[in-house]
């Protein structure tokens, strides 16, 4: 970066994790600094405390003004440059880790949509003060970083949803998160209005949803992903009958036994003996209903995961 003010740590060495800051800083920027073209190896994300400039990434130019901020991608050419009359001032952090890219992608961030937008100015410069605070390569300072780092992500991530494209593409986000949720927990006695209430919308907007998207309601995915589950565990495990019901999210035997004759029209011992046996033509019937489900999840979440 030429003719710019830069407060800048970097943090060398090779580093594994979901999740990890290579580097952070804060720079006061000249009229005219830019940077670039260019690429780097990992993740970079700005965000604008005042004044302006601009971005470009595959031929787009984006203006960029206080209250943005951008992300560029690893190995993506890209260029910027501070405004002449107003020139930014920006802090930024540069990351990478095993669930960076999904990471992004959740927020509603992409090569397409690298810009965003925050009203929590004061908040974003506090996180970066704290990160750049805790210099050193302790585990505890580490932790503290990408733990700020975090929270940054959580600052300008509601604001980047809410400001999605389409109409679509915030249905395919309260969709996707439901999924997660319920996949995650599934073994909790959980209710629909506690998914709808962790993705922020009402129950019947989530059914609505899940019916468009999915084509099951939240109910139907959340009891076939249980029953599904418990089917394996039927198989694989010789846990009692009881154990797999609340291991299933079933606090009551009988329910769980109810709900698996319904769906699977025979109880859950029937289902076990039948897979001891090794010889019904139910039990393969019923194999290859876990693998179409768990291959339908495996598409939806696809079809769903870009915003």
């Amino acid at each position: 970066m030429e003719k710019e003010k830069v407060h800048k740590l970097e943090f060398p060495g090779k580093r594994t994790g979901d999740l990890f800051v290579n580097c952070c800083g804060h720079s006061d920027a000249e009229p005219l600094a830019s940077y670039g073209p260019a690429m780097l190896p990992h993740y970079l994300i700005h965000y604008v405390l005042s004044g302006k400039g601009v971005f470009t990434v595959n031929g787009k130019k984006h203006h960029i003004k206080a209250g943005q901020g951008f992300v560029t991608m690893p190995e993506e050419l890209v260029f910027y440059q501070a405004d002449s009359e107003e020139p930014w001032s920006y802090v930024w952090a540069g990351f990478n880790g095993d669930r960076a890219e999904k990471t992004v992608k959740s927020i509603g961030l992409s090569s397409q949509s690298p810009v965003f937008r925050s009203e929590h100015g004061d908040q974003i410069l506090k996180v970066f003060e704290s990160m750049m605070e805790h210099s050193t390569f302790d585990m505890g300072d580490e932790l503290c970083r990408n733990g700020q780092f975090c929270v940054f992500l959580s600052l300008i991530a509601d604001n980047k949803i809410s400001s999605a494209s389409t109409d679509t593409d915030r249905a395919n986000h309260y969709v996707r998160k439901a999924i997660e949720f319920i996949q995650c927990n599934y073994c909790n006695p959980i209710k629909i209005t506690e998914v709808a209430d962790y993705v922020s919308i009402n129950r019947s907007y989530l059914y609505t949803l899940f019916m468009n998207t999915i084509t099951l309601s939240p109910q139907q995915f959340l009891s076939t992903f249980r029953i599904t589950k418990a089917t394996e565990l039927l198989q694989y495990t010789s846990l009692p009958i009881e154990s797999i019901a609340i291991s299933c999210g079933y606090m009551d035997s009988l329910v769980f036994t109810k709900a698996f004759k319904q769906m699977k029209g025979m109880s859950p011992s029937a289902y076990r003996k039948d897979i001891r046996n090794g010889e019904s033509e139910r039990y393969v019937e019923n194999m290859k209903q876990i693998d179409t489900f768990i291959n339908q999840i495996k598409a939806w979440e696809n079809n769903i995961i870009t915003l």
